[in-house]
């Protein structure tokens, strides 16, 4: 039994799906990844959180246009509630965005981890899906958000670094964690022959090394309205609805819309906040 249990269990927050979009290294398009998914996931109805958990390089806030003044560190740092700072995104969107500082969660005190909790868990309650946007790298805060979410969707795409670092995150969640369950998005492919290969260098690997099953979600194209859409600080699927990229986001929000909604403790997001600073 967790020592916050009391604290969360005094929430009573819906089953919430959490999911974390992570890629290893930089430069795959995981944030626009995120990003998009939780606008398309906005636009077909639900209730949408987006956490930028890129607690150095934040660019939540810069891609959608929106205007931040405090941040996650604020909370942090007790000068504000949570719900001082989630800012609303396109189509109901709530935005948390992340702070710059360099306090992590491994250094608060029992009390701030308590209070974390309960501010997630009271803004939660009318959630369904939370989409955790982390930073690149396989840093101990990327692995403490992957590993607290109960759907993983890890992006990758045609650079050979791109396979070998998520591969690399793979094998700490899965020997660390016992994480054994992954969704692949290949990202930024000229064909999708060329996203099912990506897929399949992947797999192939895991097989032989990982106890690990890995669901793919199929590919993303690469698209010139991606690059547009960030200079006009708008999410793809806004922007440009008819365009490759955001045809294939949309297809993929369908897919995530249907995973199952988590039926016991770890479906509430206040259990998720638990297992994140535990």
């Amino acid at each position: 039994m967790s020592q916050y249990s009391d604290i969360a269990g005094s929430a009573a927050s819906k089953p919430v799906k959490v999911i974390a979009v992570t890629g290893g290294k930089g430069g795959v398009g995981k944030s626009n990844v995120s990003v998009n998914l939780a606008v398309a996931l906005s636009q077909l109805g639900h209730k949408v959180m987006l956490l930028d958990a890129d607690l150095g390089l934040a660019n939540v806030d810069i891609m959608l246009g929106v205007k931040v003044t405090k941040n996650l560190a604020n909370v942090l740092n007790g000068e504000c509630d949570l719900q001082d700072i989630v800012i609303e995104g396109p189509h109901g969107l709530q935005i948390v965005p992340a702070s710059s500082g360099t306090k992590s969660m491994a250094e608060l005190s029992s009390v701030q981890h308590a209070g974390i909790i309960q501010a997630f868990s009271d803004i939660g309650k009318n959630l369904d899906f939370l989409i955790i946007d982390t930073a690149a790298g396989i840093t101990d805060m990327v692995i403490n958000f992957v590993q607290a979410a109960q759907d993983i969707i890890a992006v990758v795409c045609d650079e050979p670094t791109s396979i070998t670092d998520v591969y690399a995150l793979m094998k700490v969640l899965n020997r660390d964690h016992k994480i054994v369950r992954f969704n692949v998005l290949a990202n930024m492919v000229q064909t999708s022959q060329e996203g099912r290969e990506l897929f399949a260098n992947l797999s192939g690997v895991c097989n032989r090394f990982l106890d690990v099953t890995l669901n793919y979600l199929g590919s993303v194209p690469f698209d010139e309205n991606i690059r547009k859409s960030v200079r006009k600080q708008k999410a793809l699927v806004e922007a440009f609805p008819r365009s490759p990229a955001a045809i294939a986001i949309k297809s993929l929000a369908k897919k995530v819309e249907q995973w199952p909604i988590p039926k016991d403790a770890s479906g509430n997001i206040e259990f998720f906040m638990e297992r994140l600073v535990s």
